[in-house]
Parts: C-alpha cells; structure tokens; sequence
C-alpha cells in the first residue's frame, strides 16, 4: 500500500477543494462529523473503496456506510426503500442515525459486503457536507482507526492510527457525540436496531415500533453475516483487557481490592474517584450518558497511553444512549463480564 507523508489541515474552503479533489481522484480522506472521524471514498469506485479495507486492516464481511447530505442523492444508491424511511429521515436527518436499506445495482459488493442492503446516513456535521457536496460523491466511509481500535473523535486520535495511510485529514476539531451512528434496518412499518447511537430507542418509538437485534447485547456468531458495522467483531479496544463491572459502587469499591496490581485501573463515574484502591480514569457522570458517550473512546484510547494492562469499568445505565455507551464497552471488553449483585437488566 502506498506510504503518504498525512497532512491534517483546517476545514477552510481550499483545503475541503483539495479532500474533493482527492475523493475524484479514487483517493480515501479523513473527515469529521458529528458522531466520529470517517474513512472517507468514493462510493461508486470499488478500487477507492478497497482502500479504506486496506488502510483499517478491515474485514472484507463488515459492511461500510454510505454518507449523502441531500435527500436528492439518494435515489442512486437505493431501490424501492419503505415509505417509512422517508417518515425517518424527515425527523432524524441530518443527524447520527443510518438506515439500512435495499442497495442500487449502482452500488458494488464491496460497499455492502456482498450484502442485497447499504447502509445509508445523511450527518449533521457542516464539514462532513461541505466535502461531499464538494466532491459530488455519495462517500463510503467508515470509523478512522486501525479495525478493532477505538473509533477516533479528534484528528489527533485518527492521525494515531492512519499515518502514512491516507494522503489528508481534515481537522474539525472534537467530534460533538462520541459514538458511531445509530443504525436501524427499515421495514415497512417497524424498525430492527442493529447498533445503538445517538437516536435513541426512546426517540425511534415516537415514530414506529422498535426491534433491539439480539446482537446488540450478545456476541454474534463468527459465521454470520450482519448488515450493520460494529455487530460481529471485537471493536473499539485498547490494548489493555477490559472488563464490566455490574453492581453498585461499593461492592466495586471491595472488588478493585481483589484485582488491584501494576497496570490496573478504574474506569468509574465522575466523583467516584475517592475510595479506590487504583488509579481512576473518570468517562462521564452518573445517570447523564450524554457525558459518557463523548468521552468513552477517548479514554479508551488513553488506557493505551498509560499503559494500562487491565481496566475494570463501572457499568453504565441502559437507557437512551446509555445503551450505546454499553454496546461498546461489550465489545470493548469482548463480553467479559463481572456480576457483583442481584441487579436485574
């Protein structure tokens, strides 16, 4: 694969011609958006799209998303989608959910995995719209780290892991939510949850009944295929194992006594640092997910920094994107699961 000397440059009106220019040329470019930093190609040339596998070190079976910032460019990439796709978008787009949908002849195999359905999603981020309408090009585009990585919320995370990798990084500074979209398969008159985000379950019941996919909890079989990124792999891991941690404070509190060696840390709710036997690494507050799911993949990345051998995380609550924060600490931690009590889910 060829070697870049990355450049990361600010999202100025040259700089987003230049990502374009790129995109034309069958070239991949990271971009920001609201959710996290994207591995962005040309969705219709299947040689640029083989190149964002390549540089993530990518499974071939694990689709990509497709980024669009207008409604008229939909039509190309799908065939005959649900009326209800378009009752969605009208509420939720631009913004971080995706919808999976019948995929267009238009669209290779390597986009979907091989897959008769494309996922689709329309961001809310003015750099990540700025660059596609600026390329002309509906942009397949994954998270912007090595595969398995936390997923990148700031230009230097992406940098990190796509140096020498891809020719540009346009730097649009912290990513707003934190987690990667929310992504729904849309049928006729219900949705299925495939990967929770920041549309929330609470927020798709206002529009139409909900399906949680079992995968959304529980590991899914090496064999299968899914249609959505994030259901079938370990992702969003540092190196350090990480473990859940389910029970209250103080029973974790006696716990972390049990486990407690060079290398251990904590990760724990803001103002639950006193107390512990370990260092602490504090990712949002308690019973307000919204603060979790913007610094979770950050600290992640810094159990790697500090060189963190094992991390022991307290569980988070369940509802709205606290499901989310959840899903990817079980991937994270690739279901290790420690159960201090009786709670029930």
């Amino acid at each position: 694969m060829e070697k870049w000397k990355t450049q990361v440059l600010p999202p100025d009106e040259a700089n987003i011609r230049l990502a374009a220019e790129l995109l034309n040329q069958g070239e991949v470019v990271g971009f920001p958006t609201e959710t996290v930093y994207g591995l962005a190609a040309n969705a219709f040339d299947p040689q640029a799209v083989a190149k964002i596998f390549a540089a993530k070190g990518r499974p071939q079976d694990n689709p990509l998303i497709v980024h669009i910032a207008s409604m008229e460019m939909l039509p190309p990439l799908v065939k005959d989608p649900p009326a209800l796709a378009f009752q969605l978008a009208e509420k939720f787009w631009p913004g971080p959910m995706t919808m999976i949908l019948p995929r267009s002849e238009r669209l290779g195999d390597e986009v979907s995995a091989g897959l008769p359905t494309v996922g689709i999603r329309y961001p809310s981020s003015p750099t990540a719209q700025k660059m596609i309408l600026a390329s002309q090009l509906p942009l397949a585009a994954p998270s912007g780290n090595l595969s398995g990585h936390p997923s990148p919320t700031t230009a230097a995370h992406m940098l990190h892991d796509m140096d020498t990798h891809i020719p540009l990084i346009i730097d649009g500074g912290e990513c707003q939510v934190g987690l990667e979209s929310t992504v729904i398969q849309v049928m006729e008159d219900r949705v299925r949850l495939l990967r929770p985000g920041g549309i929330t379950v609470e927020m798709l019941e206002e529009i139409c009944p909900v399906e949680i996919d079992q995968g959304v909890l529980h590991a899914v079989d090496a064999n299968a295929k899914v249609a959505s990124p994030g259901m079938k792999y370990r992702h969003y891991a540092p190196i350090a194992e990480v473990t859940i941690v389910e029970g209250e404070l103080p029973a974790f509190q006696k716990y972390m006594e049990s486990v407690k060696g060079d290398g251990v840390y904590a990760m724990v709710f803001d103002g639950e640092e006193d107390g512990l036997c370990v260092p602490t690494l504090p990712f949002g507050q308690s019973g307000q997910p919204e603060t979790q799911a913007h610094r979770l993949f950050d600290l992640l990345r810094q159990c790697d920094d500090l060189g963190a051998k094992k991390v022991f995380v307290r569980s988070p609550d369940r509802h709205g994107i606290g499901l989310a924060v959840y899903n990817r600490l079980l991937r994270a931690a690739a279901f290790r699961i420690v159960k201090l009590d009786d709670r029930k889910d």
